[in-house]
């Protein structure tokens, strides 16, 4: 089976300084790239002051607007202030039979969390992850083992995985970690960077190809590797990153999408999925 894959971080919602809703346009996009399943990050649950002062800012939490009657939804609550919360989300086109959001915030000035969801497709079980890293190295660290235990300790070691989002890893220091420990491989990984001659002189070292994650920021031009999706249980068809002056009026990042394989897996929904992760709304 085909799947479309999307991630992308769409900034509350808002226009860089808040001051002008987004999230219509990034419903409209959304609907454009016709993903089957999107993982989101800062997507505001609740904001006040916003929906006093915009007239037309919806009245459902984001997550829920941008899903509509057509999908299927969840989110993680990770910021909280006192006119609403942010956090991650997932949409799907498929049930999403469990969730359950883990907190890796680092320290008292960034809270990030980790929403794992269980999307069923015709009863084959696909764990999702959607993940957004702090912005110092220190703190990506300590939440990449968070994650790598996360995922250990709650997916089977053979069942499919899209761990997905704005890992902030713009020196692209973790992927190797997760790849190697997790057994996945990122989506772009199969896209060379180097020349010829570069790609020539690694083969005969045998260090392979360079990796090349996808420069998703700023999203007009974008110059940093902030955001990924990592797979395992699927061969990537493609893999490309939407960027612009369109997209840059909608949110700061990027957003990425590829399209995937699913292989045949062994795990299939059972009435004894996790008790500790909670239904999500649909």
């Amino acid at each position: 089976m085909k799947l479309r894959i999307a991630t992308w971080n769409i900034h509350k919602g808002v226009s860089a300084l808040g001051r002008r809703p987004r999230v219509h346009g990034i419903k409209q996009a959304l609907a454009g790239i016709g993903a089957d399943i999107v993982f989101l990050q800062e997507v505001q649950g609740r904001h006040d002051l916003l929906a006093i002062k915009h007239a037309n800012w919806p009245s459902q939490s984001q997550h829920e607007f941008l899903a509509a009657d057509t999908q299927h939804s969840a989110y993680g609550k990770n910021a909280v202030y006192d006119h609403g919360h942010h956090g991650n989300a997932l949409l799907s086109n498929f049930p999403i039979t469990a969730v359950r959001n883990h907190d890796v915030s680092d320290h008292a000035f960034e809270s990030r969390g980790i929403l794992h969801c269980i999307v069923t497709i015709d009863s084959q079980i696909i764990h999702c992850y959607v993940v957004h890293l702090g912005l110092f190295a220190g703190s990506r660290l300590r939440q990449t083992d968070a994650l790598i235990e996360a995922v250990s300790t709650s997916a089977p070691s053979d069942v499919p995985l899209l761990i997905a989002g704005d890992f902030n890893d713009w020196t692209n220091s973790l992927s190797e970690s997760l790849c190697e420990r997790l057994g996945v491989t990122e989506v772009f990984d199969r896209h060379l960077t180097a020349s010829r001659f570069g790609s020539y002189l690694r083969r005969l070292s045998g260090r392979g190809p360079r990796k090349a994650p996808a420069r998703t920021f700023p999203a007009a031009m974008p110059v940093l590797q902030l955001d990924r999706i990592y797979v395992r249980g699927f061969d990537v068809v493609d893999a490309k990153v939407l960027f612009g002056a369109s997209w840059a009026r909608l949110s700061d990042h990027a957003p990425i999408m590829t399209e995937l394989i699913l292989k045949p897996a062994n795990h299939l929904l059972s009435p004894d999925a996790p008790t500790e992760m909670t239904h999500a709304s649909g």
